[in-house]
Parts: structure tokens; C-alpha cells; sequence
């Protein structure tokens, strides 16, 4: 999994692609979590999921971990350009109560 970052207007966007799964969350968290530390005071974070061909539980522990860090900033997280496949993990997890899907 990669991470690919852009800051506009106030918001972060963090574009993830690949495989979101336990070999490569080690690497993506540290990433997202410099990112978070970085732009603390953003109006909010939108992660795009629209390059993320596979995702497992590890990948919905990323995504819950990096919104309560984000949380403590008082940061929203929403989530965007879901994949059929992702969209539906995603939903049967309950993840969309804690980061609305834009």
C-alpha cells in the first residue's frame, strides 16, 4: 500500500492504493500518522480509497487507528471513491458511522 498526500484549502487528502492488508500497514501507518502530526490543524482529512484493489480487517484497523488520532486534533475524517468490493467491508464494519462517505 502507498500513500500519496495533497493539503488544499484547509483540507488533507491522502490517496491510498494497493493492497491495504497486515503487510503493509506497518509502512502506511507511520506514513499517515507523520502526515496526521503534520497538518493537526486542518478542517479535515479525506482518505481516497479509489486505488485500493484489497482490503481486510488490518486495512479497517488502519483506517480506525488513523481516525482517532485525528480525532484527538479534533480533525473529521471522511472517506471517499470507495470500490465496490471496499465499499461493502467498510459498511458491514460500521466504519461509515465514524468517517462519513462523501
Amino acid at each position: 500500500m502507498q500513500i500519496q498526500s495533497d493539503y488544499k484549502n484547509g483540507v488533507l487528502y491522502m490517496r491510498l492504493s494497493g493492497e491495504v492488508d497486515e503487510h503493509n500497514a506497518v509502512a502506511a501507518r507511520s506514513r499517515a500518522d507523520q502526515l496526521a502530526d503534520r497538518y493537526a490543524t486542518c478542517e479535515r482529512v479525506i482518505f481516497d480509497l479509489s486505488e485500493v484493489s484489497f482490503m481486510d480487517s488490518t486495512g479497517i484497523g488502519f483506517l480506525i487507528g488513523r481516525y482517532k488520532r485525528f480525532r484527538r486534533y479534533g480533525v473529521p475524517v471522511y472517506l471517499m471513491n470507495t470500490t465496490k468490493a471496499v465499499d461493502k467491508i467498510l459498511e458491514m464494519s460500521g466504519v461509515y458511522t465514524l468517517m462519513p462517505k462523501m
